[in-house]
């Protein structure tokens, strides 16, 4: 899967997605099967310089809530665990590091910075491995992709975010209000 540049009110969807103006956005790697962007490829540095290896960032307040829930169940301990007991999962999830940090390099690399997730040899974020398979596309991250596929359809209610709503014209001309009452452009 390819970054394709944010449309004109992209940058207002994830704005209002994370209830703040989204760092070192470079484009979107993902979107959600309702339109939105779910997960941002971000800048190896923010634009003060400060390092940011997160290169693909998940944006979506529900597709986040729920994988919350996955790691609140122990899911990483468990996948972790599999790590030391798996010789393919772990070289499989070693292949997915060096993916991810072949894709940040391609940007700009970070020497010295981990990948993220805790990848090569545990999992720290199952949103950052999540984020790494919506973005990379199956078969590159074998957590990620595991993952996801325990994840509900967090779009089946419609957008997180409807374009067009007090959310994103706030997040579009500057504006203090949303939907929520707060302050999008801090």
């Amino acid at each position: 899967m390819e970054t394709t540049p944010p449309a004109p009110d992209d940058a207002a969807v994830v704005q209002a997605q994370l209830d703040r103006p989204p760092r070192g956005l470079r484009g979107v790697a993902h979107r959600c099967p309702c339109g939105n962007p779910d997960v941002v490829e971000t800048a190896p540095r923010l634009p003060d310089g400060t390092p940011f290896p997160t290169t693909y960032y998940l944006t979506c307040p529900r597709a986040a809530s729920a994988i919350g829930t996955l790691e609140a169940n122990g899911v990483m301990k468990d996948m972790t665990a599999r790590l030391a007991d798996d010789p393919e999962l772990a070289a499989a999830y070693r292949a997915a590091h060096e993916d991810y940090l072949a894709r940040r390099d391609a940007i700009e690399v970070l020497a010295g910075f981990p990948s993220a997730g805790g990848m090569p040899d545990r999992v720290k974020c199952l949103h950052v491995l999540v984020a790494h398979s919506l973005a990379a596309g199956p078969g590159v991250n074998p957590l990620g992709d595991e993952a996801l596929a325990m994840l509900p359809d967090w779009w089946a209610k419609g957008p997180c975010v409807p374009r067009g709503t007090a959310a994103t014209d706030a997040a579009t001309d500057g504006t203090a209000a949303t939907a929520a009452g707060k302050d999008l452009s801090a």
